[in-house]
């Protein structure tokens, strides 16, 4: 009888060890990315709604702050339907501000493509060594920006030819992590795609 009951006060020690070191675990990721900035860069019209929402969410569920920019601070418009109010103007970003940089994806995305400012904002982030997103049709702005040449990476499959022309080795994963660099695929996997760079911000 003795025995057994040291067996199983054994088992409950081991079990209760193993809930106890979880917690910690999962106590101290959540510290780790505590306080730390994220900029999310939206269209000003026509962004992906989940894309934009969801890994939100997910950020500030991990205590992030996270701040929205675009090309205008006009109310934009998701694509389907939901309202955001920019805070900043894309081009007033500081890098140095943020922990992450993040470009969100949609039809209207397609307006930081070829922008100067966007590939400047992406560059000084990624030599920062910051967290660089995006998802959708936006990896396509990373790789016009020169980010994506040689790195593993993926986007919507209509653009997947627009990465790949810019030297992308592209993967087809919902979400693809190369480095400090992460994409992903669209609106499925937004949040993936955010629980991603929570992870990435607390290593």
């Amino acid at each position: 009888m003795n025995k057994f009951l040291i067996i199983c006060l054994g088992l409950l020690s081991f079990i209760l060890s193993g809930i106890l070191t979880y917690n910690v675990k999962g106590e101290s990721a959540m510290q780790s990315v505590k306080g730390k900035k994220a900029v999310m860069i939206i269209a000003r019209s026509n962004f992906r709604d989940e894309e934009f929402l969801k890994p939100k969410e997910v950020l500030e569920k991990n205590g992030i702050a996270v701040t929205v920019a675009s090309s205008s601070l006009k109310e934009a418009t998701g694509m389907l339907g939901a309202k955001v109010k920019p805070e900043i103007l894309f081009t007033n970003i500081k890098v140095a501000d943020y922990d992450a940089v993040i470009f969100v994806g949609g039809s209207g995305a397609s307006e930081y493509w070829d922008n100067p400012t966007a590939h400047r904002i992406a560059n000084d982030a990624n030599n920062s060594k910051k967290i660089v997103g995006a998802i959708c049709i936006a990896p396509v702005t990373l790789a016009k920006a020169g980010l994506l040449k040689d790195k593993k990476a993926t986007t919507f499959s209509s653009t997947i030819n627009d990465i790949k022309s810019a030297g992308a080795r592209y993967t087809g994963a919902d979400v693809e992590i190369d480095g400090n660099i992460i994409t992903s695929s669209g609106p499925a996997a937004a949040q993936k795609f955010g629980e991603a760079i929570v992870k990435a911000l607390s290593q």
